[in-house]
């Protein structure tokens, strides 16, 4: 108990949204200090998960994993190892990952949906399509795989009708997303409806102006919008 309340203002801080604080907390404590150090690195390392150090949060979040004190936190820590190692191109290690939160049933459609866009990057679109749908029979409103499934279809120009399903449905779940906006205006593009393309992935840029992906979807539309 002592260990938590010395750990409370830096939980507070954290549960704030001020993650630099946090972890400007976490790293001032004493290295003598009376604390959990699991506890510690669970909670240095979501500061630097929420900060994009990944390099620094996974040298804290496989501590967490590796103690197996918590089956909960070391269930989380897998998930964002998996992601961290997904973004940062160690496919086989995210892979690893995924896999064994599927085998104890952890946010099965965040899992998969995980899994598709591995494969996805590997150039495996018809596996990458399968754990959507795994994903989508998992959680039917998963607002990844419904976005996720609707770009990978766009993309290879199949069933874009059910494309654009996918994606409204994505945006209707999270209104104010970049990456859902890019995606149904990308969907409206393949479909040749370029006013509502534009519509879209310029609302999608306003969000995140230096995003290359919207940016090179936008120079797209605009070409294909010039006169011959």
């Amino acid at each position: 108990m002592a260990g938590k309340n010395i750990l409370s203002d830096g939980i507070r801080l954290y549960n704030q949204r001020k993650y630099t604080d946090a972890l400007t907390f976490f790293l001032s404590l004493p290295e003598n200090i009376d604390a959990d150090n699991v506890e510690l690195a669970y909670f240095i390392g979501l500061c630097y998960a929420k900060l994009k150090r990944n390099d620094d949060a996974l040298l804290y979040l496989e501590q967490v994993v590796t103690s197996g004190t918590s089956m909960e936190r070391v269930l989380q820590c897998r998930f964002l190892l998996a992601v961290i190692y997904a973004m940062s191109g160690r496919k086989r290690l995210a892979d690893f990952e995924l896999n064994k939160l599927l085998e104890t049933g952890y946010k099965t459609a965040s899992v998969y949906a995980s899994l598709a866009y591995i494969s996805w990057e590997q150039n495996d679109i018809n596996k990458c399509v399968e754990f959507y749908k795994k994903s989508l029979e998992s959680d039917p409103e998963n607002i990844t795989a419904l976005n996720g499934m609707g770009y990978v279809l766009a993309c290879e120009n199949k069933d874009l009708t059910k494309a654009l399903g996918y994606c409204k449905k994505a945006l209707d779940n999270s209104p104010d997303n970049p990456a859902c906006m890019d995606s149904l205006g990308w969907v409206y593009f393949k479909l040749g409806l370029f006013a509502e393309a534009g519509k879209y992935l310029r609302a999608a840029e306003r969000k995140i102006p230096d995003n290359q992906e919207i940016r090179s979807h936008i120079k797209m539309l605009e070409e294909a919008e010039r006169p011959a």
